[in-house]
């Protein structure tokens, strides 16, 4: 896939001097244009496949291993037709719960307060971001048996 970026800024953005700005950006295709107001257009290509994460990667691997024995496709199998199962009961029961009178409510509050710690706590700070990292990768890896 290539995709395009067509930017259109002010000097005064970039650099103080059109100079210093020309010159810093020769390398680069841009267009200068002159007018009342003198403007850059900057133009940037990007192509090349969308990288995937080793984490996506390591679970489809997983996921073809399995699928290779002949005795752990029906385990596969039916461990696909249970998510199924357990996403349809799941949305029915939210929406029998979203129709009662008060319970959405206090949900709703419960859910902001649960986020408004889990920021705190994991998203924050640099440490617990990276703690958190190390339970999500150790996490995978116990479901994966890794």
């Amino acid at each position: 896939m290539a995709y395009s970026v067509l930017a259109s800024l002010p000097p005064p953005l970039l650099v103080h001097r059109k100079e210093a700005l020309v010159r810093a950006l020769n390398r680069f295709p841009v267009c200068i244009s002159r007018g009342r107001r003198s403007s850059l257009a900057f133009v940037a290509k990007a192509t090349g496949e969308s990288s995937e994460s080793s984490t996506s990667l390591s679970v489809v691997k997983s996921v073809q291993n399995v699928w290779s024995d002949p005795e752990d496709r029906f385990a596969l199998v039916g461990l696909g037709f249970a998510a199924i199962v357990a996403l349809w009961a799941s949305t029915n029961l939210i929406t029998i719960i979203d129709k009662l009178p008060l319970i959405p409510g206090v949900f709703e509050f419960i859910g902001i307060l649960y986020s408004s710690w889990f920021i705190y706590r994991y998203l924050l700070f640099k440490p617990n971001r990276e703690e958190l990292l190390q339970i999500i990768e150790s996490s995978v890896s116990a479901v994966l048996g890794q």
